[in-house]
């Protein structure tokens, strides 16, 4: 797969078969659509085209959105669509001038000039241009003027996108993360920097690693104690580059137990997302960690002291432990 960092840096010229959308999570419901997508490719001799935008439309459109919850960050979203098999990613920058575009500019500057599109699959309530007012019938009535065909994403494939997505968010915010992933087609997943943190874990047999989440957007399950997968990354951007993508190769992969909350036994005051690698030792400090939520052990709870909280996590790691000694057989 090729990244491009605009659709100014685009330079295939073959023929292109293009989708468009912001694609969070690349779920079960947009892997539908990507299939299509590659069909529509070989029919056209050409390749599959995906443009998508970063930031996210709504944090341009209105700046003071604070709703807006994040399924994938970009690094996570340019994985997944590696893993889709999708030949070419183009994360623009959406920007007021790009929305601001009459449709007939879009299609004949955006989507022929510059994408040479000669097939676009695209969803029947897409709307472009300026105030949205671009609709799949001026694609369908332009495409015989500019030399390029329509595949209508069906209402059913469409709306199981937003089934998806929203039953994705509704399951992460209760903690089921079975749920999520079910619906996600693989295990959700968290991104940070390894921070430096208090240390209090190493004091009572637990030490952690402390991840910071660039993306402020980013959805964070519920509080509480999980089962996790993690890799462990030695030097990760928060951004992608343009070129040919590079998978990561992780330095360390294990089995492990997350926790996100507060610490209501020791402060309560902010937030913290903390992994404990199970059976390792040494020092993760300023490495990425990817974090794949697996099982839900427990809420977030307060306890009376801390030879108390210290007697729960030991149940937690044995839970934990137990669950992937079941998961590691199975998977």
């Amino acid at each position: 797969m090729k990244i491009y960092k605009s659709i100014e840096e685009f330079n295939f010229s073959g023929n292109s078969a293009v989708t468009i959308g912001t694609f969070d999570g690349v779920h079960i419901g947009h892997q539908k659509i990507i299939s299509n997508l590659q069909k529509a490719a070989k029919e056209i001799q050409g390749e599959s085209v995906v443009l998508t935008f970063f930031p996210h439309p709504r944090l341009i459109i209105n700046p003071d959105d604070e709703g807006l919850k994040l399924i994938s960050d970009i690094q996570e979203k340019t994985h997944q669509l590696y893993k889709a098999r999708v030949d070419h990613l183009i994360i623009t920058p959406f920007t007021r001038d790009f929305s601001n575009q009459t449709p007939e500019e879009y299609i004949n500057g955006v989507l022929v000039r510059k994408l040479r599109t000669k097939k676009i699959v695209i969803g029947y309530d897409h709307h472009f241009g300026k105030d949205r007012k671009g609709t799949i019938k001026d694609l369908r009535e332009l495409s015989t003027i500019y030399d390029f065909e329509v595949q209508e994403i069906p209402k059913q494939d469409i709306d199981d996108v937003s089934i998806s997505s929203t039953r994705i968010r509704e399951a992460l915010i209760k903690g089921d993360v079975e749920t999520a992933n079910k619906y996600l087609g693989y295990p959700f997943q968290l991104t940070g920097k390894v921070t430096v943190g208090d240390q209090v874990g190493r004091t009572i047999g637990f030490p952690t690693a402390n991840l910071s989440i660039a993306e402020s957007h980013k959805l964070i399950p519920a509080y509480g104690i999980y089962a996790v997968q993690v890799e462990v990354i030695d030097n990760l951007a928060n951004d992608v580059s343009s070129g040919p993508y590079q998978e990561p190769e992780p330095i360390l992969k294990a089995d492990a137990l997350a926790y996100i909350g507060t610490r209501p036994t020791l402060d309560g005051l902010n937030r913290t997302i903390e992994v404990h690698l199970l059976d390792f030792q040494g020092d993760l400090y300023k490495k990425t960690i990817k974090v794949h939520f697996l099982h839900f052990i427990r809420h977030d709870q307060r306890f009376e002291g801390m030879d108390a909280m210290i007697q729960q996590m030991k149940k937690d790691e044995a839970q934990v432990r137990e669950f992937f000694k079941n998961y590691n057989q199975e998977n």
